[in-house]
């Protein structure tokens, strides 16, 4: 079972609302999303940094989308490690950093939370439309972490 770290932007994609992720980019985030909510293993921070983005963007109802869909899973299962794994990170006041598992970086600080979640629990990153993942891959490899783009013709287009 492989452990993911779902940037919000998968989700968001997944929905269909509010995003630039083109159809084809959308199925391919609906399929993986799917596809984690039956097989796989999401991680989160244990403080809520990563529930509290999702619960700002994302519908506990379960519906209309996708997206939606996998928060309520994430909600439904937050304390069963067959399903959500949480591990602790740790908040730091150097705003070149925003976590002690973190080096000084350029990294946008909302995605900061989900590197550090990465590192801490040797997980994969999921993203779907952020440029930001692809322009800091000497920092991220560096970290010995991995990011799955799961729509790189998105990033090609930016």
């Amino acid at each position: 079972m492989t452990a993911y770290v779902v940037d919000t932007n998968v989700a968001i994609a997944a929905n269909g609302r509010n995003t630039h992720a083109n159809d084809k980019c959308r199925k391919t985030c609906i399929q993986k999303l799917k596809d984690i909510c039956s097989q796989h293993v999401v991680v989160l921070d244990d403080g809520g940094c990563i529930f509290g983005e999702y619960k700002r963007k994302l519908n506990f109802a379960g519906a209309p989308g996708v997206g939606d869909m996998f928060f309520k899973h994430i909600f439904n299962h937050g304390y069963d490690e067959r399903h959500v794994r949480r591990v602790s990170i740790t908040p730091c006041d150097d705003d070149c950093r925003d976590f002690e598992e973190l080096p000084k970086n350029k990294l946008d600080r909302s995605d900061r939370k989900f590197l550090a979640t990465a590192v801490v629990a040797k997980a994969t990153i999921l993203n779907a439309t952020d440029s930001d993942w692809d322009e800091n891959q000497t920092l991220i490899k560096g970290l010995r972490v991995t990011v799955q783009e799961l729509c790189p013709h998105m990033l090609e287009t930016r």
